[in-house]
């Protein structure tokens, strides 16, 4: 852009150059004219931003104006192509609708002033084409210039928000996941210790449990890493089911479904792991329903407790926790999440459409390490760190995914 602008204004100064009796005063006025010229086009107009329509934008426009025009009053018809820079900074500076019409009187301008200086329309006609050629040269690459950089800049922009949804879905995996199987620990190892003297095998019997459960939040947190996990939500309605049993919670389960779909499976039993750990943490609930149906569309599961939350965290009466969490999981896949408060119940629902399988195969190719935690496509569409080997707490490699 800078050469082809530079070679423009090189042609006005050589014609002026080329005047016959051209004295050194007129030189070096063509030539300050010339590089004053360029340097408004080069600084000013190549860069997008509101300043081009402000009052000074407007000032700078007049400035080329004169700049175009006046010197023919001096160089005569080697100045004729000079406003092809004006004409391209119209195009650049007004709307549209304003924009063109004074396009053309800058071209017309120009035919006319080469008229007036040779009386030849070979002449003119040249006049204006070379005038039309310029202006659209100099619209075309200063608004290219200022596209790259709007580009550049949207780049940036766009790698920052990446890093940071990345965040927030790394975030929200380790919460949904990791979150469920820390209390259950934390719960069996309260009742180990209530039990290590009047029921020794029984607390054995727990320590194996809580073993086994530690197992999988070491599994969880791999997957976390690589980005994506199948849960099983057989696995964990059993799961959930010795965990209220611990609890001392009398827990009724209520199953009527037939080969759901991995990616339904995996964010109803997202649903019920997040509705199981709140109400271990936040309830004092002695009773607790669940109950998963199958139609012919949808899959849904209730998790009903028979006592408000003994106390709710600031951050999940802002929407910041688990059960946002699960609102973003549940609005992703097609489906809702209810949350009911009453005086003696807490109620929480989700729907999933079965369908949403069928639409994750037929619009995305799903391959492992590619999809975070579970579902189909994260909700900030973030795509996760590629899959690798991790070391074990022994400091041996194993590989992805193993337990």
């Amino acid at each position: 852009m800078t050469a082809v602008f530079v070679s423009i204004s090189l042609i006005g100064f050589l014609r002026v150059s080329l005047l016959p009796d051209v004295g050194a005063g007129a030189l070096l006025l063509s030539f300050v004219c010339v590089f004053v010229l360029l340097l408004v086009q080069l600084l000013w107009y190549t860069r997008d931003n509101d300043r081009l329509r402000s009052p000074l934008g407007y000032a700078v426009l007049g400035t080329q104006a004169l700049l175009g025009y006046l010197p023919m009053l001096v160089f005569g018809e080697a100045w004729v192509g000079m406003p092809g820079f004006f004409a391209g900074s119209l195009l650049l500076v007004l709307r549209p609708f304003l924009a063109w019409p004074a396009f053309g009187v800058v071209v017309a301008s120009t035919a006319s002033a080469q008229w007036v200086f040779t009386a030849t329309l070979v002449e003119a006609l040249y006049a204006a084409i070379f005038t039309v050629t310029t202006g659209l040269v100099v619209y075309g690459l200063s608004r290219l210039s200022a596209l790259v950089a709007e580009v550049r800049t949207s780049r940036a922009e766009n790698a920052r928000l990446a890093v940071l949804r990345e965040r927030l879905r790394f975030a929200r995996d380790l919460h949904d996941l990791l979150g469920y199987s820390l209390s259950a620990i934390t719960l069996k190892i309260e009742l180990t210790h209530r039990l290590m003297e009047s029921a020794p095998q029984a607390a054995s019997d727990q320590l194996l449990e809580v073993l086994e459960i530690s197992r999988l939040a070491m599994s969880d947190a791999r997957m976390v890493a690589t980005g994506y996990r199948e849960m099983s939500l057989e696995e964990e309605c059993r799961s959930a089911m010795s965990v209220l049993a611990a609890a001392e919670v009398a827990v009724r389960l209520e199953s009527d479904h037939i080969d759901l779909p991995v990616q339904v499976s995996t964010v109803l039993a997202t649903v019920l792991r997040e509705g199981v750990t709140n109400l271990l943490r936040h309830s004092k609930a002695k009773h607790c329903a669940i109950t998963i149906r199958q139609d012919e569309d949808r899959a849904s599961i209730e998790i009903l407790n028979d006592a408000l939350p003994a106390r709710q965290d600031d951050r999940e009466q802002q929407g910041v926790g688990g059960l946002h969490n699960l609102s973003v999981r549940a609005k992703e896949a097609g489906g809702t999440i209810t949350v009911v408060h009453g005086p003696n119940v807490f109620r929480l629902r989700a729907e999933v459409p079965l369908r949403m399988a069928r639409h994750a195969v037929a619009g995305t190719q799903t391959t492992r390490g590619s999809e975070p935690a579970g579902v189909p496509r994260d909700a900030d569409g973030v795509d996760t760190v590629a899959s690798r080997e991790l070391a074990d707490d022994r400091g041996e490699v194993v590989p992805d995914g193993a337990d």
